[in-house]
């Protein structure tokens, strides 16, 4: 096996994880997806259409081109209409490798909220310290154009929600984006629970940028992704061998 084979094979083991453990927690439930950028920058791993999240397997995977087309998978699988998500984010993001889209209920409501943009009140939220811009269009991106507008939108920015649908998450690596979208969702549930007591005081640029410089952001990834592979495991949704696990804790 290949070096490039061999990590296709551990993204798709990543990618169907990924999904299945975010299905545990609630988070992509009958729809959503995540996409892997491919080793060689060539297309991307992303799960069929109309497949069951709770069930993603690596074996069933799509890998389709950089256009959104099917590449390799089983006959009469589709990749999801909203493949130019991770198409047009990753053609105009090359430092991302993994992108999420789903529809978290509590993050979602900030879309519609008029004078009250999500921003920073957990400290782990300091990913999104550029910003969370507000896509205006609540349609499917389904298109091309409707991804690189999607994008557009982005711009430099690590999650943008969109107007009356969903959110979407950009992060370097898999294992990254499960642990962004955990705490995405924390942050938006902590900022509904506190506008409930009173005035919101989020996070300043200076203690974002405080948090930031302190913050080992790759041994975070590591421990919580660790984590919840643990938790998947022994509650029987993943299966250890996926991930080269001999057993819970290994």
């Amino acid at each position: 096996m290949t070096p490039d084979t061999d990590r296709r094979s551990s993204l798709r083991a990543e990618v169907a994880a990924c999904t299945r453990i975010l299905n545990m927690e609630g988070l992509i439930d009958y729809s959503g997806h995540v996409s892997a950028r491919l080793p060689d920058g060539s297309g991307i791993v992303i799960q069929c259409y109309d497949d069951p999240r709770s069930g993603v397997t690596p074996d069933g995977l799509l890998i389709c081109d950089m256009d959104g087309h099917l590449v390799e998978g089983s006959a009469g699988k589709a990749p999801p209409r909203e493949v130019f998500i991770h198409t047009e984010v990753l053609a105009t993001r090359p430092e991302v490798h993994a992108v999420g889209h789903f529809h978290p209920e509590i993050a979602t409501i900030f879309s519609i909220v008029k004078d009250t943009g999500l921003a920073a009140v957990k400290n782990h939220a300091a990913r999104w310290a550029d910003g969370i811009p507000v896509h205006p269009d609540p349609g499917h991106i389904n298109t091309p154009a409707a991804g690189r507008a999607l994008a557009a939108t982005l711009g430099s920015c690590n999650a943008a929600l969109i107007r009356a649908h969903g959110v979407v998450l950009l992060a370097e690596s898999v294992p990254a984006l499960l642990v962004d979208s955990v705490h995405f969702e924390e942050n938006a549930q902590a900022f509904w629970r506190a506008a409930a007591i009173g005035a919101v005081d989020p996070l300043s640029d200076a203690e974002l940028a405080a948090f930031t410089r302190r913050f080992d952001r790759a041994k975070h990834v590591a421990k919580l992704w660790k984590y919840y592979v643990d938790r998947a495991i022994e509650r029987e949704v993943v299966p250890p061998e996926w991930l080269g696990y001999t057993q819970p804790g290994l």
